[in-house]
């Protein structure tokens, strides 16, 4: 791809006329995407940590059997909260960070198509999230019926509940607005001679996103507010006592929180798409394959939500009908792991931290698919549903997964949005740690779960001390690590460092690899022409 822009480019005379807003008015009415992207990943890495704490709280109280510090109600207050404020607060807008800044310099647009309606789908996530975390200090405190929120559990609880309805609405709305937006930028304003076919694969996975996103989220919307009526006004969706059905609330919410789990990885997968191809120096291995394997997987997410609850008693023909469509998923899924081992196939490697985080992506990310495929054959599950080999393999597919791609995602265009260059011998020991620990955390989880502990549980018995013990303390160190990263990494990069040339990578190809780093305030005020 070759475009009429000249890297290194100054930014035109006209922008330097007009004043920058400065303080805190340029951060309250952001229109920028630049900012508003930065806005996003600041907000998701707050939430991150946040979230990072009630897991570590969980995990202090389950380094031994017996109640140690929490009542069971408050442990399972931090169970769910940690789920919500991890995949609401943090994954989800730190993707939609990476799209706000990417996105329009990667397709040469001036900025998103919706500045202001993007600067409010950021602002309505912050309210939400002391909604989340306020819940804590309300009477009863916060919801504890688990971050899936089943009846007749969420139908009991106090006034937490109803804040975690609240937060739910207002980040939905948020994603919904964010989502328009990006189909509506991709779809219009694409630099000249730039077609579908050419974009970038991190455009064309948040494309794909961004359907599902549309797609999904007013199911969850309308089943948090059928929770609502239920515990308010009297009417009974899910109350089995006024001839309601709660499995219905779980059909509903897992028609979303399938094509969820896709919503937080697809992105990552347009993101590893872009490192690896860099750091090999070649062109991606079929790259059409990979645009229709991604529609694939987002189409496919829609049909396989009843793996969820094979003990509910669905009728077998549901259960294999299910159990078949989840073996698919593999199919595409396959066909990415292929393309992207086929990149690097004889190319001319080398092993920059973005890589490095790519490639153990692929590696724990295939661990986690794997044991998805044990979940998805009936018997197995029947056998190991609630336990700890559920929890072991959602975390290895969303934190060895998407928060992986989220680091390399990182590192690799840290120096696009900063203008320095990160410590590549620091950046190193963060990859290492977090491999080593990430697996010491969860793999033990799968031994747990065939071993029969369920999940959710704050005591258990005797015989599973051992791997709860190394579990804590891989999680300990694992938390560690990531401040280890936000102190020793993040805050040093941002503030200064060496100065980050416009390409900072050999093999790096791209309109974002055209303008300065960091990049001007305003971009491609005069479309570039793609060749």
């Amino acid at each position: 791809m070759s475009v009429n822009i000249l890297p290194g480019q100054d930014a035109p005379a006209h922008e330097l006329a007009h004043p920058h807003p400065r303080g805190w008015r340029r951060w309250l009415y952001a229109t920028n995407h630049k900012d508003i992207g930065t806005l996003y990943l600041w907000f998701s890495l707050a939430m991150f940590m946040a979230g990072g704490v009630l897991a570590l709280l969980i995990r202090l109280e389950l380094f031994q059997p017996g109640l140690q510090f929490f009542h069971p109600e408050v442990y399972n207050q931090f169970v769910t909260v940690h789920g919500l404020v991890m995949v609401f607060g943090a994954i989800m807008p730190a993707f939609v960070g990476f799209a706000n800044w990417m996105i329009p310099l990667q397709i040469g647009a001036a900025d998103m198509a919706f500045a202001r309606m993007n600067n409010l789908s950021f602002w309505l996530l912050p309210p939400a999230a002391l909604l989340l975390l306020a819940a804590f200090f309300s009477a009863g405190g916060a919801t504890a019926s688990g971050w899936t929120l089943y009846p007749p559990l969420s139908l009991q609880m106090g006034p937490g509940m109803d804040l975690a309805i609240f937060a739910i609405h207002l980040m939905g709305a948020s994603s919904i607005m964010g989502a328009i937006n990006i189909i509506t930028t991709i779809l219009n304003l694409r630099a000249p001679g730039m077609r579908l076919m050419k974009m970038p694969i991190f455009c064309w996975t948040w494309l794909i996103t961004a359907y599902l996103l549309i797609a999904v989220m007013p199911v969850l919307a309308a089943a948090v507010t059928m929770l609502l009526t239920d515990r308010h006004f009297g009417t009974s969706f899910f109350n089995a006592a006024g001839g309601g059905d709660p499995v219905l609330y779980q059909h509903l919410f897992w028609f979303f929180g399938h094509p969820e789990v896709y919503i937080m990885i697809l992105p990552g997968f347009g993101i590893i798409s872009q490192v690896i191809p860099a750091f090999s120096r070649k062109s991606l291995f079929g790259y059409a394959s990979m645009v229709y394997a991604t529609a694939a997987i987002a189409i496919l997410s829609f049909i396989v939500w009843a793996h969820h609850m094979f003990t509910t008693g669905m009728p077998v023909t549901a259960q294999l009908f299910f159990m078949y469509a989840t073996m698919l998923v593999a199919v595409p899924t396959g066909v990415k792991v292929f393309n992207w081992i086929a990149t690097m196939w004889r190319g001319s490697l080398t092993l920059e931290t973005p890589m490095l985080f790519a490639i153990g992506f692929i590696w724990v990310f295939t661990i986690g698919g794997l044991s998805g495929v044990l979940l998805a054959v009936v018997p197995i599950d029947v056998q190991v549903h609630d336990t700890y080999y559920v929890v072991a393999h959602f975390h290895y597919v969303l934190v060895a997964g998407s928060l992986f791609c989220l680091f390399a995602g990182f590192y690799y265009w840290v120096p696009k949005w900063t203008g320095h260059l990160y410590d590549e011998w620091r950046a190193k020991c963060h990859f290492w740690n977090s491999l080593v620990w990430v697996n010491v955390t969860f793999f033990p989880m799968h031994f747990l779960g065939l071993a029969g502990m369920p999940r959710r549980y704050a005591d258990y018995a005797a015989q599973f001390t051992d791997f709860h013990m190394l579990t804590s303390v891989g999680a300990l160190l694992f938390g560690l690590t990531q401040a280890y990263w936000l102190f020793a990494i993040v805050l040093p990069t941002v503030r200064g460092g060496d100065k980050a040339p416009a390409k900072p990578w050999d093999g790096a190809e791209g309109l974002e690899w055209t303008v300065p780093s960091p990049a001007p305030f305003h971009t491609f005020d005069i479309a570039p022409q793609v060749k």
